[in-house]
Formats: C-alpha cells, structure tokens, sequence
C-alpha cells in the first residue's frame, strides 16, 4: 500500500451493506469487497444534489470502487455499478425485507474489517439475484442464504444425524426421496439449537423442539440448493423452517437480526 512514503489507492468491488451520516454532505459506505472484505469507508459529497455517484452507493449494490486509504476511514473516489439489485426489490416489500435481513446477516459475519470473506460475499451475491429473479418464495431464499452463511461458517447444522452422539437419522439417500426423506426416522425427533441440530431421543435435552419432518426435510433441501423439493413444500413446514432457522442462526451469532421481525411471513 505504500511506496516512498506515498499511500497507493486500490481498486475492489463488493456489495454495498450499509450507509450512515457523516457531517452536512457526506456518508459512510459499508462494503463487503471480493478482497478486503468488509470495509468502512467515506463518500465526501454524496448528499448533495450534484453528487457525481451518490445514487450509485445505496445498499443493495453491486459496485467497482476506487479507494484512497485514510487513517481511520478509507475515502471512495469513484464508483461505478455493476448492478442495482436493489430496483427490483424496492417494489416488493417481502422481498425488500428478505433482502435486508441478508445485508445485516452477512454484516454479522464478518465482524472483523479488512478481512477477506469471498465465500460470504459470493452468497450474498447469489441471494441478491435470486431474490431479484423473483422465482422463488422470498422467505424461502432467505432460510436458504442464512443456512448456508451458517455453513460457510462452520456453523451447519446437523440433519441427518444426532449432533451429539452420531447416530444416523435414517439410512435412506436424503437426494433421492424428495421433501419427506429427511427426518422420518424417529431416532432424530428433535431439534436442539444449543446442540447443532437434530437430536436422538437419548440426547435429546429440555427445552428442545420437535419439527414435523417434512420441516427437518424443507431445511436439507434448501442447504443443498434443491429448490424443486423446496418450492413443493406445504406452506406449515415452511413457516417451521424460517423459526427454527431464525433461533439457530441468532444463536450462533451472540445478536439478534433486527430485520428479521420485518420479514414478512404471511
């Protein structure tokens, strides 16, 4: 970053999560880059009417920036838009809330700035697109994206085994039998968010849930991108999935996601 004492600009591009007040004409942009992660950095100007990209850092963007290192904050000096996911969400409030919840979900996990987080970006990304496609129910893309930001964490739960002893769930091929192949052996029957996932009977602790099967099923068919089954899914097992989704991830990440209680669930 230096030569001869000078400090060099860099180049990255990312999705822009969040942004803030700074002064009478300025924001802070937080973006999560392809390579130095999640960034804090200054817009100078941007509020004002004359602003050259103050459109072009909303969240929900997709944006190439150009970047000048500062002492605390980095200083953005040009930016260009890749694509403007948030156009069609606005129109669609469930699908608006969704795409927030994803924003501050993946600000969540990358709690360290400057540090490179590609598998998330590249998630979040995904979301976005698909939640832009509209083909998808947006609660439904929503569990998909927080499932398998868990996962890229190392947080995945665990379905077709117990999450403390092992014992296997069912012997059945989860890929092959659709949504109900997935938790119909009742040696698994009940979810336990402090434990890592489902549980047998003999571990199975106080407290611990008991998801129909079909809802153990919706949530291995949205880690492994199955949307057939997923789309298929009775409306019941969903709205089990997104509660149990909701406490597992929040579990895990010490805080709560505020924007979960806008998500719409009807």
């Amino acid at each position: 970053m230096r030569d001869n004492g000078c400090v060099l600009p860099y180049r990255d591009d990312g999705i822009v999560l969040r942004t803030q007040k700074l002064g009478e004409a300025d924001r802070i942009i937080t973006v999560l880059g392809r390579t130095t992660g999640r960034v804090r950095a200054v817009a100078k100007g941007v509020r004002r009417t004359k602003s050259r990209f103050g459109a072009r850092l909303e969240p929900f963007t997709h944006v190439d920036l150009m970047l000048h290192p500062g002492r605390s904050l980095d200083v953005i000096t040009q930016a260009e838009v890749i694509r403007p996911y948030g156009e069609p969400l606005a129109a669609d409030y469930p699908r608006y809330t969704a795409g927030v919840a994803m924003l501050e979900t993946a600000e969540r996990f990358t709690p360290v700035e400057k540090e490179p987080a590609l598998r998330q970006l590249l998630l979040l990304i995904g979301g976005l697109r698909t939640l832009s496609e509209a083909e998808h129910d947006p609660r439904l893309v929503l569990d998909a994206f927080l499932l398998r930001s868990l996962a890229v964490a190392g947080y995945a739960p665990a379905l077709e085994e117990c999450a403390r002893c092992g014992a296997p769930g069912n012997g059945r091929d989860p890929a092959a039998g659709g949504v109900g192949a997935v938790g119909g052996d009742r040696r698994l029957p009940a979810f336990a968010v402090p434990a890592g996932g489902m549980v047998c009977a003999s571990c199975r602790p106080h407290g611990a849930a008991s998801p129909a099967a079909g809802t153990v099923a919706l949530m291995a068919a949205l880690l492994r991108g199955d949307w057939a089954s997923a789309d298929g899914s009775e409306r019941k097992h969903q709205v089990e999935c997104s509660g149990l989704v909701a406490a597992y991830l929040q579990w895990h990440l010490e805080h709560s996601i505020r924007s979960l209680r806008h998500v719409e669930r009807v």
